[in-house]
């Protein structure tokens, strides 16, 4: 950050007044809400405003396609009251000490830096008022604001804020707490639909993603490791590599020890090294890699379905949640329902594959990566090389499509050793092949449902037993159970178990992690009981979500029945339901399903419409009700992001990694399909504004439509999917 030309900062002030470069206004600001209550600290995020009058306002979170380089400068550019067209954003540089926590992941860069830039861009325009109210000799109250420029209605006086930056910045920054915010009533950059920053570069086909870095006398790698998960390097023909026309390296690369499965450290493999990235593939080629023997090559899908069967024939490992007594409970039932669930592992198949490019020199690492976690791959790399942290930079670069893979800096790791022993900038770029092949994918997983429904067709009781993978009893990232899987608290007999098999599998956080597959499973089963009790499928729900007005998870998370029965309501009537799901109301081979999920604090309910023909099914339509709070920052980008979700969770279910000989079969999109645009189905979204603070909108979407789908065919056909990825060969049956 160009702060040289700073005031000062008061230590007890956690928002920082200062001269720009060249002049204007610069704020510097705590982003958290406890920097804010400590009132102290290193400067981080800044508002800069020029003498010209354009305002650059700084984004500090990764980019990787859910929006947030546009929509949390929006929420700056209201507060401080300037036009959009007046906003410059740059991209923040990764500084743990300067910014905290930068990440993309959780869906959460709106709830948790909704209020503090909010703030920040209201105490600027204070700042702007008090220096026009001074240099005219009126009270600040007469001062108003309008896209940039100061106004004194009285002597009809007027100030645009380029002219004011300089004395603004000379003037002590107040205190973010006590700033007075817009009403909302009068917001207009918040809720107005604007593209994204960086959509003039995409369409134009500009630089702008990691894979576009380039430097001076930069080489391209290729890193070859194990097709089984783990397995070390036995031999490789190194000679034959670098005999390959434009090859200047190929070298064995140890790999570190695998602590608890863990596999996102550095693997073993070996790299090549050339001018061009295609010569750096020949050398591959050329390479004859003999691998070691590993444990993981005994493992396989089949296998695991096994080992699965056996688990449920046996008691459980542990019980998470035993409220009540649900076996008795169902004993006694007027009607029990069974069934058994199971998903696959997912891989992310980002569009643009992992890749990052590294520096070495000088005895300091520079990097420039597409990730999601700038500051761990930061500590990692540096633990990897044994420097300081200090001596490591990493620049943030716009991701194409994370969905949780680039949480897991591999890439980082593999690109930074390599640059050590290379004297010169070298891009590392896996193929498709090797990010499909070496993901972590989003778990697979088991689960036995039974269920209890008295004489009225009332839920009464419920026992679930999820099987799940892990290393001794340690589970697998992102594989575990949220224990706030509705309809937990909504019953007095209410009963999960845990069973854990083993696994070498690398698992992690894909889009909506867990609830992507939870959802599935259990708005599934209340599909199931449903009908066991003779009711409708939406009236069921909310009978159900009727009985407990609110569940705690936790202080920050406090699950609304209203709001998801409200949701529910909403999107059943938009895709009139009713009309829908009566029997023989749509054209044979055709049906309609619902679901509703809540995550990442989005409350969601879809309705699909799903037609079956020749065994093969085609989604004709979604309907998506959600609430996520009051405000919705940038429309143009929640549409975005909800229609997207929709059509990622569509794909999920065609998709399935399947495991053989240790190491997954599946290589490219020919038999890992992504939804073509023939057919996707038009997406109708309606929001539902509530009195709740505004959330964010990557993740939430997703888990509905999975089961809403299989309800639809099961509508369409009778036959129920508890299984994924859907079979069309039970469609054909």
């Amino acid at each position: 950050m160009a702060d040289g030309n700073m005031h000062t900062p008061s230590r007890r002030a956690f928002l920082k007044a200062g001269v720009a470069a060249g002049g204007g206004l610069m704020l510097s600001f705590k982003l958290t809400t406890a920097s804010m209550a400590a009132g102290s600290g290193t400067l981080n995020a800044y508002v800069t405003i020029g003498t010209d009058g354009m305002v650059t306002l700084v984004a500090k979170n990764p980019e990787v396609g859910q929006g947030v380089k546009t929509s949390l400068p929006q929420i700056i550019a209201e507060e401080l009251d300037v036009a959009w067209t007046q906003v410059k954003v740059e991209m923040a540089r990764t500084d743990p000490d300067a910014y905290g926590r930068q990440i993309a992941g959780g869906s959460m860069s709106t709830p948790t830096n909704w209020d503090t830039l909010r703030r920040v861009g209201a105490a600027g325009r204070q700042m702007l008022i008090a220096a026009a109210a001074a240099d005219w000799g009126v009270p600040v109250g007469e001062c108003t604001t309008n896209e940039g420029v100061v106004l004194h209605k009285a002597s009809n006086r007027k100030a645009a804020y380029g002219a004011l930056a300089g004395k603004a910045a000379a003037l002590p920054a107040p205190d973010l707490k006590a700033v007075a915010l817009k009403d909302p009533k009068d917001f207009k950059v918040i809720g107005k639909a604007l593209t994204g920053v960086d959509n003039p570069k995409i369409v134009t086909g500009q630089p702008l993603f990691g894979i576009d870095t380039r430097l001076p006398g930069m080489l391209y790698a290729t890193y070859a490791k194990a097709p089984v998960f783990g397995a070390q390097v036995k031999s490789a023909d190194l000679a034959a590599a670098k005999a390959v026309p434009g090859v200047r390296h190929a070298f064995v690369v140890e790999g570190a020890p695998v602590v608890n499965g863990r596999m996102d450290g550095l693997l073993g493999g070996v790299a090549v090294v050339a001018d061009t990235w295609w010569a750096a593939r020949k050398g591959r080629e050329a390479l004859n890699i003999v691998w070691q023997d590993h444990p993981t090559s005994a493992q396989s899908t089949a296998g695991f379905d096994a080992e699965a069967a056996k688990l449920f024939a046996s008691p459980s490992h542990k019980t998470l949640i035993n409220d009540g007594d649900a076996p008795a409970a169902i004993k006694g039932a007027a009607k029990v329902v069974k069934a058994s669930y199971a998903y696959p592992f997912v891989a992310h198949a980002p569009l643009e594959p992992q890749n990052c490019t590294a520096w070495f020199k000088d005895g300091k690492m520079e990097i420039w990566a597409p990730t999601q976690l700038p500051q761990p791959g930061r500590v990692q790399v540096a633990q990897m090389l044994g420097v300081d942290p200090s001596a490591v930079t990493v620049h943030m670069i716009r991701g194409g499509g994370g969905f949780g893979r680039r949480l897991m800096n591999d890439y980082m790791i593999e690109a930074a050793r390599i640059a050590k022993d290379v004297p010169a900038p070298v891009q590392l770029i896996w193929t498709r092949e090797d990010d499909m092949q070496h993901d972590f994918y989003r778990c697979a997983g088991y689960h036995n449902f039974e269920a209890g429904l008295d004489a009225s067709g009332k839920l009464t009781a419920w026992r679930e037993h999820f099987v799940t993978f892990g290393t001794g009893e340690a589970v697998s990232a992102g594989a575990d159970l949220h224990l706030n899987q509705f309809p937990n608290k909504y019953l007095a007999d209410y009963k999960v178990e845990r069973s854990i098999m083993q696994s070498g599998i690398p698992t992690g956080w894909l889009r909506a992690p867990g609830s992507n597959a939870f959802a599935f499973v259990h708005q599934g089963f209340l599909d199931e009981l449903a009908e066991a009790a003779g009711r409708d499928a939406v009236e069921f729900r909310i009978e159900l979500l009727s009985r407990t007005p609110e569940v705690v998870f936790n202080p920050q998370q406090t699950f609304v029945s209203k709001r998801m029965i409200d949701v529910l309501k909403l999107v059943a009537e938009k895709a009139d339901w009713a009309g829908k799901s009566r029997k023989g109301a749509l054209p044979k081979g055709t049906g309609v399903g619902v679901a509703f999920y809540y995550s990442h604090l989005g409350y969601f309910a879809e309705v699909v419409q799903a037609t079956v023909k020749d065994g093969a099914f085609k989604v004709d339509k979604v309907w998506v009700g959600a609430d996520v709070g009051a405000h919705i920052v940038n429309p143009s980008g929640a549409l975005n992001q909800v229609q997207g979700s929709v059509l990622d969770g569509i794909s999920q279910a065609m998709q399935a990694i399947t495991i053989e000989g240790g190491a997954a079969v599946q290589s490219n999109f020919h038999d890992f399909p992504l939804l073509r645009h023939a057919d996707s189905p038009e997406v109708e979204v309606h929001f539902l504004k509530t009195d709740y603070p505004p959330t964010g909108l990557g993740e939430p979407a997703l888990p509905p439509v999975i089961p809403a789908l299989c309800g639809a065919i099961y509508a369409a056909t009778g036959k129920r999917i508890r299984k994924l990825p859907i079979d069309v060969e039970l469609l054909k049956a």
